[in-house]
């Protein structure tokens, strides 16, 4: 039986937030200090619940608002993808308030393209599961409007195959900044049909 082994890669915590309003064209999650997880999320954020409707990332298996258990609860991006996501749109820097990130890590290569079901675990136990690969999608770009103007429209095609991942609460706990996250990775082989 496959088993989660911890790997040598570690992320620092650099940045925490969670959006708390339901406007989706302003997607803001205002910076904080520290977020303490539970199995629902973080409390009173727009992602946070057990469940959630479904919505167009899995269309090919449900209907439309389907309640489904919620894997999008925390959306975490690296530094080093905003980086390059800022470089391609021709800007000196991405706002991850502007991202509706819930955390941006710094020091894992390829960060988007972690496996799925992959934990990150900080020294108070709290611990994330990665679910997959976070889409790019047209709402960070209308909210990167405000600071970017028309450059904002070159978000979705600079974010491609770097806008992070998404991952729910496996075990509950405080994370702050600083923080170093050990990366788990699920042993098993890859996948080759």
């Amino acid at each position: 039986m496959p088993a989660l082994k911890p790997t040598h890669f570690t992320a620092e915590i650099i940045w925490l937030g969670a959006v708390m309003n339901s406007d989706r064209n302003e997607l803001t999650a205002p910076a904080r200090e520290s977020l303490d997880l539970t199995f629902e999320g973080v409390a009173g954020a727009f992602h946070a619940g057990l469940t959630r409707p479904s919505c167009s990332r899995v269309k090919s298996q449900y209907e439309r608002g389907t309640p489904i258990k919620n894997e999008r609860q925390l959306s975490i991006v690296s530094q080093e993808e905003l980086d390059q996501i800022a470089k391609e749109m021709g800007v000196d820097a991405i706002d991850p308030v502007r991202m509706g990130a819930s955390m941006v890590v710094r020091g894992i290569t390829d960060f988007s393209h972690v496996p799925p079901s992959s934990r990150l675990q900080a020294a108070s136990g709290a611990t994330v599961t990665i679910d997959m690969e976070n889409r790019p999608c047209q709402f960070p770009a209308k909210s990167l409007v405000l600071d970017h103007g028309d450059l904002a429209k070159g978000f979705k095609p600079a974010a491609k195959n770097r806008r992070g991942v998404t991952a729910w609460v496996a075990a509950e706990g405080r994370v702050a900044l600083g923080d170093i996250l050990t990366l788990h990775i699920p042993d098993q082989p890859v996948w080759t049909p």
